[in-house]
């Protein structure tokens, strides 16, 4: 019998730890967010989650460059 393992699962970030990730500011990130440039989920009108991974892969495409971190 075959056991596949557990799907990973991906911590979601505050704005704080996706702008030190990235090396941005925190007010980057909300600028980012209101330009619809970066994924993020919003659980409360106050609060975005980001997908570090998700993330750096929408900011290569947008701006054609690797994200820091």
């Amino acid at each position: 019998m075959n056991i596949e393992p557990a799907a990973t699962v991906r911590r979601l970030l505050k704005k704080k730890e996706i702008a030190a990730l990235l090396g941005v500011s925190p007010r980057t990130i909300d600028n980012w967010v209101g330009d619809r440039v970066i994924p993020y989920i919003a659980p409360s009108p106050r609060l975005h989650l980001f997908d570090a991974e998700a993330v750096r892969q929408a900011i290569t495409g947008k701006f054609g460059v690797e994200a820091r971190g």
